[in-house]
């Protein structure tokens, strides 16, 4: 069998279970949004890439505040939330011309939240062919661009 390393997959792996901390609350607070990929900031929520995507312009929506239960969020915060997954629509539909997308979240641990203490929005664009024998056989997935490329490409479409 054949391997594809992927070292920096550890700090995730390692950290998938860490109560300690939650990066969708430490990121925001860093006040550094090129370093954290944060793309845009609202009120009650804001915009990140996932540093472990699906697809290249694998986004994550999410409120401030840490809240597991959808029906915990404040109205603001839901209707924030859906404007920036609408604008990440638009921003991923200009840097990229995805044929689709999946956007989705994940409530719960045993409903595939890696987070399950902080609830988000998943927005994956998506191509036809873009699933192939890597992630199928080799549970590995092949990404064509670096994650400060995509930032730079997203960013200033978020901007103004």
């Amino acid at each position: 069998m054949e391997r594809l390393w992927t070292p920096w997959r550890m700090s995730y792996i390692k950290g998938a279970d860490s109560a300690e901390s939650c990066f969708l609350c430490d990121a925001p607070d860093l006040d550094e949004d090129d370093r954290t990929y944060i793309l845009a900031r609202g009120k009650s929520a804001f915009v990140i890439l996932n540093i472990y995507p699906y697809n290249t312009g694998h986004i994550m929506v999410a409120p401030y505040r840490h809240v597991a239960d959808l029906e915990a969020l404040e109205p603001e915060e839901g209707l924030e939330g859906f404007a920036l997954l609408r604008a990440s629509v638009e921003a991923l539909k200009q840097a990229f011309e995805p044929q689709g997308f999946n956007i989705g979240m994940n409530l719960g641990r045993v409903a595939g939240a890696g987070v399950p203490d902080h609830l988000h929005f998943h927005v994956v664009p998506r191509w036809g062919g873009d699933t192939n024998f890597m992630p199928v056989l080799g549970a590995t997935k092949v990404l064509p661009e670096l994650l400060d490329e995509t930032y730079a490409k997203l960013r200033p479409l978020f901007e103004g």
